[in-house]
């Protein structure tokens, strides 16, 4: 990347990032791409939700990669980029799918300053090509921290869970340390591959996953979770616990049968107690809503 091409790109970020905090729809749309200006509603649902949190944030360029697709006959179902970074010998790998022929670019500003910090990753493109504009062709904002920690801080309580034998904890902290360390999921890096083997050392062997899941016993009940994850959004971090049932027409029955799960499951991992603020169960019937409720750990007992 020349100068010339690196100012180019700034100045898009700039202008980009400008819109996106000012919650300027119209404009982020009329700098788009035609193809995905078309299909514009989840772009333009994530800057109406993200330009309130970041309008007094201060905006930084982060990363700057320009990626040369141009001599792709076709779009691939994969396509790969190999990044540099500047001042190290680490290279950054890029893997976009249904990427048609182009010159992309991908920008990774920082929204900071603000209570809740976040990044804004923007993949651009050159349209018209060779020309100096660079439009919008994806859009992906990421937190930067969550309950009030970044992912380093995470990894470092993940490995120390490690040491003491936690999985449980140490894993899920994984997890949320790979979540704000990563500013899009098509991106990857030595350090982050380092992350996510740390991570699978310590997957506890009951973790339900996309084909299997977890069978927890509570008395006479057993409930089958199919997910686990954490979330920050109410301010403490939460673990989620997504599951099957039967029915979920009835709030007070279900109400009931949610806390008789989350019961079990301190009852059987009682450690998470101390790395969570609390649970937050979804209850997932057939062709009905999911219910779900959120509790902190001091009111489930």
């Amino acid at each position: 990347m020349n100068s010339a091409q690196r100012d180019q790109l700034a100045q898009t970020a700039r202008t980009l990032g400008g819109d996106i905090k000012t919650g300027n729809v119209a404009g982020v749309r009329q700098a788009t791409i035609p193809a995905v200006a078309a299909q514009f509603d989840p772009i333009a649902a994530s800057i109406q939700s993200i330009a309130p949190q970041i309008q007094n944030a201060t905006l930084t360029i982060n990363t700057l990669y320009l990626l040369k697709a141009s001599d792709l006959k076709s779009t691939q179902d994969e396509t790969q980029f190999f990044c540099s970074v500047a001042g190290s010998a680490l290279i950054v790998t890029l893997t976009i799918p249904q990427l048609p022929p182009g010159d992309y670019a991908l920008l990774i500003l920082r929204a900071t300053g603000i209570e809740h910090p976040q990044q804004l990753t923007l993949l651009v493109q050159n349209d018209p090509a060779g020309s100096k504009d660079w439009k919008l062709a994806g859009f992906f904002p990421r937190p930067i921290t969550a309950a009030g920690h970044d992912g380093v801080w995470y990894w470092t309580q993940a490995r120390n869970y490690a040491q003491k034998n936690d999985e449980w904890n140490a894993f899920f902290y994984y997890e949320t340390a790979a979540f704000l360390l990563t500013p899009v999921d098509f991106l990857s890096s030595p350090n982050l591959e380092k992350l996510q083997k740390e991570a699978q050392t310590v997957r506890p062997a009951e973790m339900p996953g996309p084909n299997n899941a977890m069978t927890l016993k509570a008395g006479s009940q057993s409930f089958d979770i199919t997910s686990m994850r954490t979330d920050s959004s109410l301010g403490g971090l939460d673990l989620v616990i997504n599951y099957k049932a039967k029915d979920v027409s009835d709030p007070v029955a279900t109400h009931a049968q949610i806390v008789e799960l989350m019961k079990a499951m301190l009852a059987q991992y009682p450690q998470l107690r101390q790395a969570f603020h609390g649970l937050w169960v979804y209850a997932h019937a057939a062709n009905q809503n999911p219910y779900a409720i959120e509790l902190p750990m001091n009111q489930i007992s």
